[in-house]
């Protein structure tokens, strides 16, 4: 995990730059929903047609989806990948746009009472980021 400090003038910029990566974030989730509706269908018309060619030949389906993933100092590598392990992949990326969301939203959320301070003229916000959410702040007199 990095943690960035950063630098703001306002509690406005700071929910300014929350709104864009909220915005940025249901951007990128709404565009891989897209994706996932495509690798969807052929995932199981490839699975259609592998079940289809095992039974006419007599065979019982010994692959499993896991079976060609091997593991190598903690990163795990798909030996001939399939679309169902492409659909894994992006069904795992979608929840974690997810779950960043509501993080992000739940961070928006907790700076409303501070959008009430008003002119916050002669003071410096210097956040603690982890992972673009704000999870400290410091006040510091400039």
């Amino acid at each position: 995990m990095v943690v960035f400090i950063k630098t703001y003038n306002s509690v406005g910029e700071i929910v300014d730059s929350l709104d864009k990566k909220i915005a940025d974030t249901k951007n990128g989730l709404g565009e891989t929903l897209g994706k996932l509706d495509d690798i969807r269908v052929f995932a199981e018309k490839s699975k259609k047609i592998r079940e289809a060619v095992m039974k006419l030949s007599g065979k019982k389906n010994g692959h499993s989806e896991n079976s060609s993933e091997i593991e190598v100092g903690g990163l795990k590598i798909v030996l001939d990948s399939n679309a169902c392990h492409e659909l894994t992949a992006m069904e795992d990326k979608i929840r974690s746009y997810q779950e960043y969301l509501l993080v992000l939203q739940k961070a928006r959320e907790a700076f409303k009472p501070l959008e009430q301070l008003g002119d916050t003229e002669g003071l410096s916000f210097l956040v603690m980021e982890n992972q673009g959410v704000p999870e400290r702040i410091l006040l510091k007199s400039v």
